[in-house]
């Protein structure tokens, strides 16, 4: 069965009212085709009150019918329409004759017709089922019908017409019966369609809503839904309020567990310093790898907090910006020139902005150590992701340690104190992310540094 709940809303509906039409049209047609039977019942009958009136008993025994005229189907042979009467057996016991008199339209023919019955019903006449001699099946309409001569026999008069009299118009009522069902079903299927369109609209509308909360253009689902959506809704919003508490405890939780451990290795570092001999060396050098497993660790957990976080959205041209102009106080003596490209987007990382930070302090500032006299910072779009350019006009990176560069342990020159994460680290963050860094040629003449990361709105 398809999982779409808009066909198969749309497949029970059709089918529930095709049912239904095709019920309609079985019991409209079922109706006409009593309405013509009862119709031609009565042009019988009336044609039986003309026979009833017309007949008369002739002296020498002999039935004598006068000119009817009121149907010309009666003289027409083989027409469909016939009349015949039939002696029932008279006084002195008359023998029973069938077909003593009967109308020119049965030719040659007479109908055969089953023994009287004794009563008579109260309609005055009876419905008789014949078949005329091509078998071709009759509505039939009879009556028994005493004379007022002394010598007149009872008479049975019978006024018939084909069955095939019906079909006709039953033929032409069924193709515009079709006709007619056909434009309703139609009809029908297009306001099916258009009412589950609009019926539906309201989860299209909540599921752009929760693309929008995903993307980070906003915290919480907000508009106007029907009232079947908005214990939904409301329960999503208390979901995403949870989980924006949870991730702040998280962070706030990674932050002092950052500052717990930092302040004892602060205080060995600092007492270390005071000695030069081999112990003080190794305290010294064990507190740097310390601090930067802690730093690798908490940066990881805190990306991965942000990733599960929903409506983050941290503006990049700003932070660019900002650290564009420290990068150029930091750099100073060597009057390097920061610029950010003239043609950058005004794009939003859907992430932390203190993630966003770091991971471009250090991109900057690797690209700042190994520039001869400019750095320039590009802001793009690139399918759907937020792409994020360095260029240097320094010597470049040679491609065979382009990818050594991110590894961890590996330093292609001498890192300066406090700038950021090493470039081991800014992998990590950015895999956390989902993204990309590599290491690429500039058209600068240097090395080109590209991070791609998820974009929001």
């Amino acid at each position: 069965m398809s999982r779409s709940l808009r066909l198969r809303l749309l497949a029970g509906t059709l089918a529930w009212m095709l049912a239904a039409i095709a019920l309609a049209g079985w019991g409209l047609r079922a109706l006409f085709q009593d309405h013509i039977t009862q119709q031609l019942e009565e042009q019988l009958v009336l044609q039986l009150d003309h026979l009833s009136g017309a007949v008369d008993w002739q002296p020498g025994g002999r039935v004598s019918v006068a000119h009817l005229g009121a149907d010309g189907r009666m003289e027409q042979p083989l027409s469909g329409l016939y009349w015949q009467i039939d002696q029932l057996g008279g006084p002195q016991g008359a023998p029973a004759r069938a077909a003593v008199a009967r109308s020119r339209s049965l030719w040659d023919q007479q109908l055969t017709l089953p023994a009287a019955p004794g009563a008579v019903p109260v309609k005055g006449y009876r419905q008789l089922q014949l078949q005329d001699a091509q078998g071709h099946a009759l509505l039939a309409v009879a009556r028994t019908l005493q004379l007022p001569e002394d010598d007149a026999p009872p008479l049975r008069l019978v006024v018939a017409g084909d069955k095939a009299l019906l079909a006709e118009p039953l033929q032409r009522f069924t193709h515009m019966l079709l006709l007619a069902l056909t434009m309703l079903g139609l009809g029908l299927g297009v306001a099916a369609a258009v009412q589950l369109q609009l019926a539906l609209r309201p989860l299209k509308l909540l599921r752009q809503g929760l693309g929008q909360v995903r993307s980070g253009a906003v915290a919480q689902l907000a508009g106007k839904f029907p009232q079947e959506l908005e214990p939904l809704v409301a329960e999503f919003n208390h979901v995403l309020l949870e989980n924006a508490a949870m991730v702040q405890r998280a962070r706030t939780q990674a932050g002092n567990l950052a500052h717990a451990v930092h302040t004892p290795l602060s205080v060995l570092a600092n007492a270390a310093a005071q000695d030069t001999g081999p112990l003080a060396q190794l305290v010294q050098e064990q507190v740097s790898v310390a601090r930067r497993q802690v730093d690798y660790h908490l940066a990881r957990a805190r990306a991965a907090a942000a990733v599960r976080a929903t409506g983050l959205a941290t503006p990049v041209l700003e932070p660019v910006r900002a650290l564009l102009r420290t990068m150029t106080r930091l750099h100073d003596a060597r009057d390097l020139s920061f610029e950010l490209a003239p043609q950058a987007q005004d794009l939003a990382f859907r992430g932390e902005a203190q993630d966003l930070y770091e991971l471009l302090g250090n991109l900057i500032d690797n690209a700042g150590k190994w520039a001869r006299t400019r750095v320039v910072v590009d802001v793009q779009r690139e399918d759907g992701q937020l792409c994020i350019t360095v260029d240097d006009d320094g010597p470049g990176i040679p491609e065979e340690q382009r990818e050594r560069m991110f590894e961890r342990g590996v330093q292609l020159d001498e890192r300066r104190p406090g700038t950021g994460l090493g470039l081991d680290i800014v992998r990590a963050l950015v895999d956390s992310y989902g993204g990309s860094v590599r290491a690429q040629e500039s058209p600068l003449g240097g090395a080109r540094l590209r991070l791609c990361m998820p974009l929001a709105g």
